[in-house]
Order: structure tokens, then C-alpha cells, then sequence
């Protein structure tokens, strides 16, 4: 009877694999979330306003009602952090995917322009992406179609090819800095071309999740351009739809997002927001103007982040480049990002299912394999995502180590 060659290393790896089952680790690294760490640094926050702070520009009370697109303070803040200005700036509460909704569901759904009127909807999105964007998508009954996210951005002979072909495409989801799951950052020839392409929808959209724009880990900052300003440069100006919050800045639970846009588009997103509020939290607006204050006060406050979230991905970097070389180096790829949040695995084709339900058996909680594709489909079945930020380090390491060998037991299978 044949042996299978890998026979011995993969009886050596199963046991140590089933004393990890025996007993197993407790860890979770699913989610993009601070660190108890990184959230004391805003806890300042909680006391910085005094009485005076809630009067503001003309006399206006923050307590009471009005300032549906934000408070002057906030709105210049975000506008310095778009390179915008205030009045192409709308404000809102904690949540960047709560503003994407509402655009969602205004374009879906209200008025004689309504996509749905048109018929089938679809969205380009650039895979692997951001789960969260795709669940969004799904929700709303708009089709998905992948293009391939490549070193600079989205594949751009796919996308123009795609909008120059097909009207029922309405949009494109970008993360430009940074991107979730990656680290990919788009260069400028891609924005440009992301701007000024011909599209046969007439009302066209980027929704540009700027997420991690001041997410930096290293001295090398990178940041994708201003794509409302290219937009404008190209005789597009109201394609640009860009996001971000004080998510991972402040407190997830408790922070500020915020839209950049054209005059035009923050005119009809009032109209859609004013059916649904009065306002968002004005006070915790100012809570943050004051402890943030600017744009110098932000990339200060996001160097602390950074001093606390490098080690980690440092770690790993040590840690996969360490196991995985020699005979190994072909088992699995891995990014190295300069920011944000996510490190991305790429394994062997038809391999990462079996390595995330190796991991959750000895205790290792991972975001599901392929989440990170429309409907959560990847026909290679090669993608995971690592979100490392909320672990301690020792167990990080800990985790680090047994997923090593989950990969290399599985694919040498």
C-alpha cells in the first residue's frame, strides 16, 4: 500500500492539534475591534465639555433641537480630514453604515427616480471587501457582482468594461485606504479612472467607505485621493459619495460619522434625512470637536493607536514568515499593511473553509472563510481574514502558532 509522503509531518501536526482540542484556546479575532487599550486613550472625551461648549455659532443651544447636517465645528473638523469643505459636509451620529443605508434606501426606494422602478439593480464590488457592505447590498435585493481588488484598487479594465456595458449597474463599494480585508490602498491612476469613466447608468455611484484614512501603523502614511475632487475635475461631481467616522478613533459605540459629497447630493440627502430626524447628537459632535480639535489633533491621537497596534501585526508578520518558509513558504500568502485593521490570508485553493473549522474546534474564532466575497462565495475557497487589534499580544501569539498549523495540517491533507 502506498504512503501518502506528507504522512509523518501530518501525524505530527494532528497531535498536536488534538491536545489543543483537549483543551482548547478561547479566542476570538473575528471582528475589527479596539482594543480595551486603544478605547482608554479616549476616555478624556467623557469629561472635556464644559457648560459653555453647548452654546455655538450664533447663539444655538446644542441641547435642544435643530443643526440636522451637523454643528459648524463638526462639520469643519471633517471637512479639514476630506480636504472638502463644510458645505459639502454632512454629519452624523456613531455609525458610517447607518449614513450608507439611508442613501441605500433613498436611492432604492423614494421618488418617481427610484432605482427599483427600473427594474434589476446591481452593485460592483471589489472582492475580497468588506462583508459588512455586501450583507448591506444583499439586503436591499441589489445583484452583486465581484471584479478582482488588485495591488492599486479594483480592477479597472473590469469595472469600465462592466458600467460601459451594463445600465442596471448603479454603484461600486470602495474602502480606498487601507482597505478591508487587504490593506490595499488605491493609487491615483485608479481613482482617476473611477471618476471620469463612462457609465451607461446616468446616476452612477461611488460610495467610498474611507474607514481607516487616518488608520496609520507606520511612518510610511499612505492615503488614496480625493476622489470628490476628481470627480469634480472630470465632469462627475455628484458620483462621489465618501464616508468615515471616529469609529476606531474614539468609541465605536459612541463616536461620529460623517459624508462628503457635492452641494447637490448634501442637498438631497437633507431632504431624505429631514423625513427620518431633527438631528443627530449635537452634544457628542462637540465632544468630539473639543477633544479632537483638528486635523493635527487627530493624526497625534491616531499615533497613540498605532504605537499600540503594530507590535501585533508585527507579530504576525514574525510569526507566518517564521513557520512558513523553506518547504513550507507555499502554503499560504499573507498581507502586510501599512494600516488599518485586517491581515489577509490567501490559501490554497479549496482550503480555507476546512482551516477556519480547524480553528473554531480548538477554540479559535475566525471570521467565516470567504465572508469577505459577495453572498460569501469564493469559488477558490482561499480567503481569510485575521482582525488581531482587540487581543492581547501573548494570546494573539498563542493563536498565531495553532493557526500555523491548522493551515499547514489541512492543505498537506
Amino acid at each position: 500500500m502506498s504512503t501518502h509522503p506528507d504522512e509523518k509531518r501530518i501525524n505530527e501536526l494532528r497531535t498536536k492539534y488534538e491536545k489543543w482540542k483537549q483543551s482548547p484556546f478561547q479566542l476570538a479575532i473575528t471582528r475589527g475591534v479596539p482594543s480595551r487599550e486603544q478605547l482608554q486613550l479616549s476616555e478624556p472625551l467623557l469629561n472635556v465639555l464644559s457648560p459653555e461648549d453647548l452654546i455655538g455659532e450664533g447663539n444655538t443651544d446644542y441641547r435642544n433641537y435643530g443643526g440636522l447636517t451637523g454643528i459648524p465645528e463638526a462639520k469643519q473638523l471633517f471637512a479639514n480630514l476630506f480636504d472638502t469643505t463644510p458645505e459639502e459636509t454632512v454629519v452624523g451620529g456613531n455609525s458610517s453604515l447607518q449614513l450608507m443605508y439611508i442613501l441605500l434606501n433613498s436611492k432604492m426606494n423614494i421618488g418617481e427616480d427610484a432605482w427599483r422602478n427600473e427594474g434589476k439593480v446591481t452593485f460592483l464590488c471589489p472582492s475580497p471587501g468588506y462583508d459588512r457592505h455586501f450583507q448591506m447590498t444583499e439586503h436591499f435585493g441589489i445583484h452583486m457582482i465581484p471584479v478582482d481588488l488588485k495591488d492599486d484598487g479594483p480592477d479597472m479594465d473590469q469595472v469600465e468594461k462592466l458600467v460601459a456595458e451594463d445600465e442596471t449597474i448603479k454603484g461600486i463599494w470602495c474602502v480606498p485606504t487601507y482597505s478591508n480585508p487587504t490593506g490595499t490602498t488605491y493609487s491615483d491612476e485608479v481613482v482617476d479612472r473611477l471618476a471620469a469613466m463612462e457609465t451607461k447608468s446616468r446616476d452612477f455611484i461611488v460610495i467610498w467607505d474611507n474607514a481607516y484614512m487616518v488608520h496609520h501603523l507606520n511612518e510610511e502614511k499612505e492615503q488614496a485621493k480625493n476622489l470628490l475632487a476628481a470627480c469634480k475635475e472630470a465632469g462627475n461631481p455628484n458620483r462621489a459619495w465618501m464616508f468615515t467616522s471616529t469609529s476606531k478613533i474614539t468609541f465605536p459605540g459612541a463616536g461620529v460619522a460623517a459624508i462628503s459629497t457635492s452641494e447637490e447630493n448634501v442637498s438631497y440627502y437633507t431632504k431624505m434625512l429631514g423625513k427620518q430626524l431633527i438631528s443627530f447628537d449635537k452634544i457628542n459632535q462637540m465632544r468630539h470637536v473639543k477633544f479632537l480639535k483638528d486635523k493635527d489633533g487627530v493624526e497625534a491621537h491616531m499615533k497613540k493607536h498605532a504605537d499600540i497596534l503594530r507590535p501585533k501585526f508585527e507579530m504576525i508578520e514574525h510569526k507566518l514568515k517564521e513557520y512558513f518558509q523553506g518547504e513550507k513558504s507555499g502554503l499560504v500568502e499573507w498581507t502586510t499593511p501599512n494600516g488599518g485593521y485586517f491581515v489577509h490570508l490567501t490559501t490554497k485553493k479549496g482550503c480555507a473553509s476546512k482551516i477556519v473549522r480547524a480553528a473554531e474546534d480548538i477554540g479559535i474564532q475566525l471570521t467565516p472563510a470567504n465572508a469577505t466575497y459577495p453572498y460569501g462565495h469564493n469559488p477558490d475557497d482561499n480567503s481569510i481574514r485575521l482582525a488581531p487589534t482587540s487581543v492581547p499580544a501573548s494570546e494573539l501569539e498563542q493563536a498565531m502558532e495553532a493557526l500555523a498549523v491548522c493551515i499547514e495540517w489541512v492543505t498537506l491533507q
